[in-house]
C-alpha cells in the first residue's frame, strides 16, 4: 500500500485516499472482487487505475462511451500512465498498434466497450494476455432497472466463466438498492464486499421551479446567482439546445452548444474550450457530461424534467467538484410531465423496462413536488439518511423564511400588546 500511496502522490497528485478509495484498492490487490457506489467526483477510477498499474498485467476497462474512454485514456497518458483504447474510430494500423502493445505487455490499461469485449477475437487476445483487472465502469448499465440500461452489458457474465481468478471491480455513482443487487446477480458479484460511500453532495444548494416561463425564469436565476459564473444548462433536444444558445447570446451571455447533431470535431472543440476558459456556460442534452471533470462548475440547471433521480443526482453532481458553493436548478412544466410519459408509452422495451421507467418517471415527479427536505428526500432515495433537514434547498429555505416571519409577527405582536 505504501506504493499505492506513492502513485497517488506522484502519479495523480493527490495527498490522500478519499471515502473508501483505500479499503476497494487493498481488496483489489489482495485479489478479490468488489462493487463500488461512489458519488460523481468521488474518484471512482482511481480505484481501479492505481491497481491496474501495481498489479502484474493489464487492466481491461469496459466502458461505454467511445467519447468518454478517449477522454479518461488522454488524461492518462497526460500523466504518463501507459494506457489506451480500441474502439471503431480507430484504423486498422491504429488498432493493431494497440493490439501489439497489449500482446507485448506494454499497456497498463486497457479500455473498451461492452459490445467489443463479446467479439470472438476480443476474447481470443484476451486469453493471450496476462490480466491484472477487469474493471466494469457506469455497472448501472446492466440494470434493467436502472436508469441507462444497455443490453450489450448483459454479456458481461462471461467474465466470470472464463477469467474466474481475475478481480473484477464494478463501479457506478447511481444505483439505488435495487439495482445494486442486479448489478451484483449480473457479474456474479455476490458474495463480493460492496462499497458504498455517502450520496451527499453538501457544497450543492437544490432548487426547483415550476411557475413561469423556462427562458425568463432562467435569466433570473442566472442574473441573480450567477452573472459570471461557468455553469451548464441541460435541455430536452437539440432544437431547445440552439435556441437556448442563441437566447442567450442576445442576452449577452457567452455560451457553445453540445448535442449529437452536431459534427465530433466540433462537440471536441467546444467541451475544450468549455475546460479551459471561465465564464462559459455549455448548453447541452445529456450527450454531455460523463468524464468531464471541470472543477469549478458553479451551477447545473435543468430546463426540463429528467427522465429519472439518477439521472438528475449524476447531472448536477458535475457542479461544485472542488467542494466550493455551487448549485442545481430545474425548471419543469407539465408539458415535460406529458412528453415524458408519452415517450415511455410508445417505447419498443420489455414490460420490466417499461414498468421501470414509469416507476422513475413518479419517483422524479414525487421529488419536485415535495415540500420536504429535498436533500433527505435524494438521500433517501438512495438508502441513505440524513437526521436534520439540509437547510441548504429551497424548501429548507422556505420553512427558514417563515420562521422568521412568525418570529417576527410575534415580536411585533408583543410590543403592540405590551
Amino acid at each position: 500500500m505504501s506504493l499505492a500511496q506513492r502513485i497517488l502522490a506522484e502519479t495523480f497528485g493527490y495527498d490522500k485516499f478519499r471515502l473508501n478509495q483505500l479499503e476497494v484498492i487493498e481488496t483489489l490487490l489482495a485479489g478479490e472482487h468488489a462493487l463500488v457506489i461512489m458519488p460523481t467526483a468521488g474518484g471512482k477510477s482511481l480505484c481501479y487505475q492505481i491497481p491496474a498499474i501495481l498489479l502484474d498485467g493489464v487492466g481491461i476497462v469496459i466502458s461505454p462511451l467511445i467519447s468518454l474512454m478517449q477522454d479518461q485514456v488522454s488524461a492518462l497518458q497526460k500523466l504518463g500512465v501507459s494506457a489506451a483504447f480500441l474502439n471503431s474510430t480507430q484504423l486498422y494500423f491504429e488498432q493493431k498498434e494497440v493490439i501489439d502493445q497489449l500482446l507485448a505487455g506494454k499497456l497498463d490499461l486497457l479500455y473498451i466497450s461492452p459490445e467489443r469485449l463479446a467479439l470472438p477475437e476480443t476474447l481470443k487476445l484476451l486469453n493471450q494476455t496476462k490480466l491484472a483487472l477487469f474493471a466494469i465502469d457506469e455497472a448501472h448499465c446492466i440494470s434493467e432497472w436502472g436508469h441507462d440500461f444497455r443490453k450489450e452489458y448483459r454479456q458481461l457474465f462471461v467474465l466470470s466463466g472464463r477469467y474466474p481468478q481475475t478481480p473484477r471491480i464494478a463501479v457506478s455513482a447511481t444505483a439505488d438498492q435495487r439495482t445494486r443487487k442486479e448489478i451484483a446477480e449480473q457479474l456474479q458479484l455476490t458474495e463480493a464486499p460492496q462499497f458504498i460511500s455517502s450520496f451527499d453532495r453538501p457544497n450543492i444548494s437544490y432548487t426547483i421551479s415550476k411557475s413561469g416561463e423556462k427562458l425568463d425564469q432562467l435569466w433570473q436565476y442566472l442574473a441573480s446567482n450567477h452573472p459570471t459564473s461557468s455553469g451548464i444548462i441541460y435541455c430536452q433536444s437539440r432544437k431547445q439546445v440552439e435556441e437556448t444558445v442563441n437566447w442567450l447570446t442576445l442576452k449577452g451571455r457567452l455560451s457553445l452548444p453540445y448535442h449529437a447533431g452536431l459534427d465530433a470535431s466540433y462537440r471536441q472543440q467546444n467541451q475544450k474550450w468549455f475546460m479551459r476558459e471561465d465564464n462559459l456556460i455549455m448548453v447541452a442534452t445529456i450527450a454531455f457530461g460523463l468524464g468531464v471533470d471541470k472543477p469549478d462548475v458553479r451551477f447545473v440547471a435543468h430546463l426540463y424534467l429528467p427522465k429519472s433521480i439518477e439521472n438528475y443526482y449524476q447531472e448536477t453532481g458535475r457542479a461544485g467538484r472542488d467542494g466550493k458553493p455551487a448549485e442545481a436548478w430545474l425548471h419543469y412544466s407539465q408539458k415535460d410531465i406529458s412528453i415524458m410519459q408519452f415517450w415511455i408509452n410508445e417505447s419498443d422495451v420489455s414490460a420490466t423496462r417499461r414498468g421501470s421507467q414509469q416507476q422513475k418517471l413518479n419517483d422524479i415527479i414525487k421529488f419536485c413536488r415535495s415540500r420536504k427536505c429535498r436533500r433527505q428526500v435524494l438521500l433517501r432515495y438512495f438508502g441513505e439518511t440524513l437526521a436534520d433537514p439540509c437547510g441548504n434547498c429551497d424548501n429548507c429555505q422556505r420553512v427558514l423564511s417563515w420562521h422568521r416571519i412568525k418570529g417576527l409577527l410575534k415580536l411585533i405582536s408583543g410590543k403592540f400588546t405590551g
